[in-house]
């Protein structure tokens, strides 16, 4: 979620040096990527920055991108930061077709632009809106509002519902846009109700 101490920013600036990394750059999905370097070094790389394993391949979550919310942005309405947490304890290790990119913005400014992402989440004053089947890229696509007004709890549950309604449906390495655009929104929507 772009979240970063100065002391994991040291020890990123120290890998960068140790293996000659001459281009570290900030992504659109809040990462940074270290770009340049040996491709051999990637285990060690990976090692040096602290994970005892490889990320997993490009099916499943991608990333979960959050914006500041309510704690540090004037326009926040619901805690963003937190659910993005919660999203990534309770989903980050499901199987899924394909990549999966989620967005949680703390207001309807909709800043990580939850309708071009797989499952996109903004928060209204009321509670969140769970949006799902978005997509940017070569053939963009706005999403589907599939829920409104809903607490955290009930977010993340009818998130849960929607990714593996997606899994059971899609077809290998589909993206959730395609299949939304082949699959009735009411049907989807019963689907996931109950």
């Amino acid at each position: 979620m772009g979240l970063v101490s100065p002391e994991i920013l040291e020890n990123i600036a120290k890998v960068a040096l140790k293996y000659n990394i001459p281009l570290l750059k900030i992504t659109s999905a809040q990462r940074l990527s270290l770009v340049g370097h040996n491709p051999d070094d990637i285990p060690a790389i990976w090692h040096d920055l602290g994970h005892d394993h490889l990320p997993h391949g490009p099916a499943g979550i991608h990333y979960i991108q959050a914006c500041p919310g309510l704690k540090y942005c004037r326009y926040g309405r619901q805690d963003s930061l937190h659910l993005g947490e919660r999203l990534e304890e309770e989903l980050m290790d499901l199987k899924l077709p394909a990549k999966t990119k989620i967005g949680v913005s703390g207001c309807s400014m909709n800043c990580c632009e939850g309708f071009v992402r797989d499952l996109g989440i903004f928060a209204k004053k009321k509670g969140w809106t769970l949006v799902f089947g978005g997509n940017g890229g070569g053939r963009p696509r706005i999403g589907d509002i599939i829920g409104k007004d809903l607490d955290d709890n009930q977010v993340i549950a009818l998130a849960r519902k929607c990714l593996e309604q997606y899994r059971k449906l899609a077809r290998p390495k589909e993206r959730s846009a395609r299949l939304m655009e082949r699959t009735k929104l009411e049907d989807f929507k019963r689907a996931v109700a109950g």
